[in-house]
């Protein structure tokens, strides 16, 4: 599996990132019902802390489940915030992660691997999107090409000009 993309966008999520918390406006307030940047940056870690786990789990031969609800709670949203140190540390971690997410879903497993089915919940904005089994290999493209695109465009619509608003929560 190609892990170019995967690298692509989490290039492109910690340059988001950066240019938010680089704008010199320390807090800016999200549009009501969305995530601040420390919100958004702790949601991905989490995110992609599940599908380390979901990866590894199916790498040892051990039966995998992917379930997206811890990374909306709030209380863990906050927890992991503090744990990271704030908005650097959380782009360090979620760095460190993309790395790892790109050696463990490209090179390292097996295209049968690959296709092994997750039972996967993915729940956003209070409704289901996904209850069903799903290859990993979509877990990871699904990181690509929907989950950390809709989070850059998310932290952009952060930026005093709004640049690339309308992202929603996932």
């Amino acid at each position: 599996m190609d892990a170019t993309p995967l690298r692509d966008a989490y290039r492109a999520l910690l340059d988001a990132a950066a240019t938010v918390a680089d704008s010199g406006d320390t807090s800016p307030v999200p549009p009501a019902g969305e995530w601040n940047a420390e919100q958004i940056l702790a949601h991905v870690a989490i995110v992609n802390a599940a599908t380390i786990a979901a990866i590894s789990c199916v790498a040892a031969g051990a039966n995998a489940t992917y379930d997206n609800r811890m990374a909306l709670d709030t209380w863990t949203i906050e927890r992991v915030i503090t744990l990271a140190g704030g908005n650097g540390g959380l782009r360090d971690r979620i760095r460190h992660q993309g790395d790892a997410l790109c050696a463990l879903g490209g090179p390292m497993l097996s295209e049968a691997e690959l296709d092994t089915l997750v039972p996967t919940l993915l729940l956003s904005n209070g409704k289901v999107l996904v209850d069903q089994t799903v290859p990993l290999r979509d877990l990871i493209t699904g990181l690509a090409e929907v989950e950390l695109p809709g989070h850059t465009k998310q932290l952009l619509a952060l930026l005093p000009d709004g640049a690339g608003a309308g992202a929603e929560t996932t």
